[in-house]
């Protein structure tokens, strides 16, 4: 007998722990040379595993069990010969009994096929959906969130057409009965490793830094009139329309570079203050993992498109769960927009171990006073978490308002004023 054993490999420099989210292989099935086995979910990224050799699995650890880098976590029997016949041996989603002897495999079938991804199995969890329910159409047959939800829809939709027809018999209905299909059941769930480094960076966000947050306004109207009029050019130009991340982005990128103790951090040892001449600006992005931030590098030296191009691309990898570990690296400046899920005022928590972060919320109609008359505007809140250790009280207001200045007049933005 001759047997391997297959360690945690090493992930990313910050990445200590991980948790093995799914096995794709069955306990003691035979498993050929590169073979995906399972999946391990980090802070950033989940990762598909190989096999390091031929043989015999032999699972170590268990489905949603946490493991340091370096932990052993399956061994492979090399001794243990293929199977008769050839062929892979079925995923952990197949049964002896699904897989009758005389029927041969599709030529596509693969150790993917019928098998979720990791979002897309939290989603079937929740809502009783098996891979019998699914179409897949990712790659190799696998399941994708997208499948998911489209399941999801479908099976909302056809009780709807079945309930139309007795519709009118409910006219002679018996008097209400008192209901009986409330529930006080409690369920418990682990968290995902995303969401328990999300909850542990926000704590020691907010426990470990001098965090306060400054308030202002800004009158989107030029911003709203500069998008109407050169929006049709915009698009068919690059593609992509002109949203107002990229706006705010760049506004931000040119006062960061005036006013570089916002654009700073405190080093590790807490004796040092590290600035940088460039913005390198985080974008908040909900995901259904939780919120990621990748950030969009040197928005200072990209053009409007650029930014939108580059935030656009981002977005569909969090949300697709395809970030790289390099995507989700670094960032001195960090963006988030409450007002996409109607948020009308916030006090966002610094992404450490930047110094400050911009809230933009929901945009409203409200009357305002314009040279002696009221008028109805575009409003926006703006609100600036920043460390107190690293900028003043002062510079936090200053930055606010300079940013402030060059949305409500982005012609001094376009040409750098």
């Amino acid at each position: 007998m001759s047997i391997i054993e297959l360690k945690v490999p090493v992930i990313g420099e910050s990445v200590t722990e991980v948790t093995l989210s799914s096995w794709l292989k069955e306990n003691d099935s035979y498993v050929e040379l590169d073979e995906i086995i399972c999946e391990f979910e980090s802070d950033k990224a989940t990762i598909e595993v190989p096999a390091e050799k031929a043989g015999k699995l032999i699972w170590v650890a268990e489905e949603d069990q946490d493991l340091e880098i370096g932990a052993v976590y399956a061994k492979i029997d090399t001794s243990v010969a293929a199977p008769a016949g050839g062929g892979n041996a079925p995923t952990k989603t197949e049964t002896k009994e699904e897989a009758p002897a005389k029927e041969e495999a599709p030529a596509n079938d693969s150790y993917a096929s019928g098998h979720p991804s990791p979002a897309a199995k939290k989603l079937m969890d929740e809502n009783g959906l098996s891979a019998a329910d699914i179409k897949a159409t990712g790659k190799d047959g696998r399941i994708t969130k997208e499948d998911v939800l489209k399941a999801i829809d479908n099976k909302a939709k056809a009780p709807a057409k079945q309930e139309k027809a007795p519709a009118k018999q409910e006219t002679k209905a018996a008097a209400p009965v008192a209901a009986t299909n409330f529930s006080r059941n409690t369920r418990t769930e682990k968290m995902s490793r995303m969401r328990r480094t999300i909850a542990s960076r926000l704590v020691d966000a907010k426990n470990n830094t001098a965090m306060l947050t400054t308030f202002n306004e800004v009158d989107l109207t030029a911003i709203f009139k500069l998008r109407k009029t050169y929006q049709e050019d915009f698009v068919a130009r690059y593609g992509v329309k002109l949203g107002f991340m990229s706006l705010f982005a760049k506004a931000c990128a040119k006062v960061l570079l005036e006013m570089p103790q916002v654009n700073a951090q405190i080093s590790d040892d807490g004796k040092h203050v590290q600035y940088h001449d460039y913005a390198d600006i985080s974008i908040a992005i909900s995901t259904p993992d939780g919120l990621v931030v990748p950030p969009v590098h040197n928005v200072e030296s990209l053009n409007f498109a650029e930014v939108e191009l580059a935030i656009k691309a981002l977005a569909a990898k969090a949300r697709e769960g395809k970030l790289t570990l390099a995507e989700m690296t670094g960032g001195t400046f960090t963006i988030t927009n409450g007002g996409v899920f109607g948020s009308l005022q916030s006090t966002p928590i610094l992404n450490k171990p930047q110094s400050a972060i911009l809230g933009m919320h929901g945009i409203k109609q409200r009357p305002m006073a314009i040279n002696g008359q009221v008028e109805i505007r575009p409003m926006m809140y703006l609100a600036l978490s920043y460390d107190h250790r690293v900028i003043d009280g002062s510079s936090s207001v200053t930055f606010l308002v300079k940013v402030k200045k060059l949305l409500e007049d982005p012609t001094r933005l376009l040409l750098d004023l």
